[in-house]
C-alpha cells in the first residue's frame, strides 16, 4: 500500500470513505453544520466515533480546494491509499465464478473524466479499472469529487505497461474490444465470454500498438454531425448497453 496520506473533498467522497472498513480516515476537515448534517443522513452509523474532527470555516475549506476548483460541500477528509489489488490475484480468486468485463485506460488521464468514468463503471457492474499506474492520478481531489463516492467500491488495477497487460489477459481467455472511429458498432457484436473494454486518449484515442492488441474494434454509432462524444459519455453507454446485456 501507498504509504503518503492525501486530502478528497465532498460530501459523497467523504461519506463513502468513512463508511468503507478498508479505507483508514485520519482526520476530517469540516464546519459544524456539516457535521450536524453528516449525522443525521447517517444517524444509525456513527461514522466520526473514531476519526479526529477539525472545524474549519468555509473559506478555510476553500483554500484547501482552490488548486482544483471544486466543492468541497464543508467537508474534507484526509485518508491513505486503499490496499492495492494485483490483477493476477483478483483473476484467480475469480476463476469458475462468473464472466468478467474489465475497462483498460490507455493515456487517459484527465481526474474527471477518470472520476466518471469509475461512477458509471460501479452503477454498471463493472469488474475493474486497468490504468498505467504513472498516470493515474490516484491523489486527486478532482477524481474523488467525480467519481462521487464510487472509489470505494471499485477494483483499480495499477500496471506498468497497458500493452503487456492486455497481451496477458488474452492468455487467460479475454476478449479485447477496442473502441476506435472505425470500428463497427458495438451493440451489432455478438457479446461473450470475458471481455476488456479498451479506451484510448481523450484527444487521440487509441495507439496504433494497442488496436493491434484489439481482437475487435468497436465504435459507438451517434449523429454524423457530432464527430464524437466525450470519453466518459462513451463509457457510460457501453457500460449500461452491456449491464443490460447480461440481466
Amino acid at each position: 500500500m501507498k504509504k503518503t496520506t492525501f486530502l478528497i473533498a465532498g460530501k459523497h467522497a467523504v461519506t463513502e470513505a468513512l463508511k468503507n472498513p478498508k479505507r483508514e480516515v485520519i482526520k476530517i476537515l469540516l464546519t459544524e453544520d456539516s457535521k450536524k448534517t453528516l449525522n443525521k443522513e447517517n444517524i444509525n452509523l456513527n461514522l466520526l466515533k473514531n476519526v479526529k474532527i477539525f472545524y474549519k470555516t468555509k473559506k478555510e475549506l476553500d483554500r484547501l480546494c482552490s488548486k482544483e476548483q471544486i466543492s468541497h460541500q464543508s467537508l474534507i477528509a484526509e485518508v491513505k491509499h486503499l490496499e492495492e489489488v494485483n490483477l493476477k490475484d483478483f483473476l484467480k480468486s475469480q476463476e469458475n465464478i462468473k464472466i468478467i468485463t474489465l475497462v483498460a485506460l490507455e493515456s487517459v488521464t484527465d481526474p474527471r473524466n477518470i472520476g466518471s468514468i469509475i461512477r458509471s463503471a460501479v452503477s454498471f457492474n463493472i469488474d475493474g479499472l486497468i490504468v498505467k499506474e504513472r498516470s493515474f492520478p490516484s491523489e486527486s481531489k478532482l477524481l474523488y469529487k467525480s467519481a462521487s463516492g464510487c472509489m470505494e467500491h471499485v477494483n483499480i488495477f495499477e500496471v506498468s505497461n497497458i500493452g503487456t497487460t492486455l497481451k496477458y489477459l488474452k492468455t487467460k481467455n479475454f476478449w479485447i474490444y477496442g473502441f476506435d472511429k472505425n470500428g463497427k458498432d458495438f451493440t451489432k457484436h455478438d457479446w461473450k465470454g470475458n471481455k476488456v473494454l479498451l479506451f484510448g486518449s481523450e484527444g487521440y484515442g487509441l495507439k496504433y500498438q494497442t488496436i493491434k492488441n484489439s481482437d475487435f474494434l468497436l465504435k459507438i454509432d451517434i449523429n454524423k454531425k457530432i464527430e464524437s462524444l466525450n470519453i466518459s459519455n462513451s463509457a457510460a453507454v457501453v457500460f449500461h448497453y452491456l449491464n443490460n446485456l447480461s440481466k
